[in-house]
């Protein structure tokens, strides 16, 4: 029973496992996958930086070694590669057999990390087209899905991390970093503090809905985080929380 790392389609989640595998590492080192091999094998552009959409549900699988004060620690991992339509009820009908298997990989998870796109209530760098992105409203009624899939689908679930992505189009990274990262030699925050820090900026509007996932789910830690391609030490920090909990 393990991490499974999911998310909703064009949220950058492949980007990010790839990226996770890159050598130039500081506390997360994702073993069993080469970093140029999984370049070519993602059909990723090196002159646009972008990889070709997921058509079918891929598995793969991560072996993740985190370093932590108490020795290296390693977290298993199921990045399952899903098409968008696979979270309509129309595709879970006309492709039941992909979809029980997912479930039942999902319903055997102890750890979930769950990628989200922005959304236009965010204050954006100047450049971004904002029209790629969702509303706030949008964004937050879509996250109602994610709620009763958690309630309904994971019942060995003890932690869910839900990561902001692209924060390099919505905030000042370096100095993001600079309050979040983790420091093994006295972090200025905890992980609860950094849990709120993050919610109360990032995710106030799902901030009920998150409330509802913890209170039905008994024993379950919910937290937040932001991540970027852009900034190793924020796209570790998700995968250093969950090595601190659930690694062997």
């Amino acid at each position: 029973m393990g991490v499974v790392y999911i998310g909703d389609r064009s949220t950058g989640k492949t980007h990010l496992a790839m990226e996770l595998a890159n050598p130039k590492n500081e506390y997360v080192n994702v073993i069993n996958q080469d970093y140029d091999f999984l370049k070519s094998n993602l059909r990723f552009d090196e002159i646009s930086g972008t990889i070709a959409q997921t058509e079918v549900i891929l598995d793969r699988f991560l072996d993740i070694q985190v370093r932590l004060p108490t020795g290296n620690k390693q977290v298993l991992v199921d990045w399952i590669d899903t098409p968008g339509e696979v979270w309509r009820k129309s595709w879970q009908q006309d492709n039941q057999t992909e979809w029980n298997t997912f479930l039942q990989t999902i319903r055997e998870s102890e750890g979930i990390l769950l990628i989200l796109p922005p959304h236009r209530g965010l204050n954006f760098q100047s450049g971004v087209d904002v029209d790629q992105f969702m509303s706030q409203q949008q964004w937050s009624n879509r996250f109602d899905r994610w709620v009763d899939f958690f309630r309904q689908d994971c019942p060995k679930v003890r932690h869910i991390v839900i990561c902001l992505n692209k924060a390099d189009m919505f905030c000042n990274l370096v100095e993001e970093a600079s309050k979040l990262a983790y420091n093994p030699n006295g972090a200025s925050m905890n992980w609860q503090q950094r849990h709120l820090y993050s919610l109360q900026r990032y995710f106030r509007p799902i901030q009920p809905q998150l409330e509802q996932i913890n209170k039905s789910i008994s024993g379950l830690s919910v937290r937040c985080f932001i991540t970027s391609i852009h900034n190793r030490s924020l796209l570790e920090l998700p995968w250093i929380y969950l090595g601190s909990f659930l690694a062997k």
